[in-house]
């Protein structure tokens, strides 16, 4: 994976009545480190949806949290000189298992909403959102110039796993 990108398994409490899952506490040294939450964020995506590309360059970091519906979380590297120039993460998440994605913001990040059922997606940020003044640079979500690293071409948000 690339350097700081992590998926963390979310523990389920199941009985008679249903679940409880402790997503985040600050006491996971080996999911939080020694970042805090400071903003939590609902997003609700129509099947198909793409939300990319973006970033942050102040430091904020993004745990994804799936908690209806299936999604690709991807990051890409494109930090000139970067050990990991040039590659891109794909991770795809769903509610059938529940996942902790995290994303430092410095990648180009973005996902798109799998399947038939809309996307819920719980996103912990630990940096709080600045609207006079955002962290956060986009491109366009076909950008032509980031590149899918199995096939040096532009990466296709659209192409169908496995082919």
């Amino acid at each position: 994976m690339l350097p700081g990108v992590s998926v963390h398994e979310i523990n389920k409490l199941i009985d008679e009545r249903g679940f409880l899952a402790e997503i985040l506490r600050e006491d996971w040294k080996d999911v939080m480190g020694d970042d805090k939450i400071a903003q939590a964020n609902l997003s609700f995506s129509y099947p198909g949806t793409i939300r990319a590309w973006h970033r942050h360059n102040r430091g904020q970091v993004d745990r994804l949290i799936v908690l209806q519906g299936s999604m690709k979380i991807c990051a890409y590297d494109d930090k000139k000189g970067s050990a990991t120039q040039g590659s891109l993460e794909e991770i795809t998440v769903s509610e059938e298992r529940l996942q902790v994605v995290r994303i430092p913001g410095h990648y180009w990040h973005g996902t798109k909403t799998l399947g038939v059922k809309p996307s819920v997606t719980l996103y912990c940020l630990n940096r709080l959102y600045d609207p006079k003044n955002p962290d956060e640079e986009r491109r366009a979500w076909d950008d032509p110039s980031i590149l899918d690293p199995k096939t040096r071409e532009p990466f296709d948000w659209n192409k169908l796993p496995f082919k």
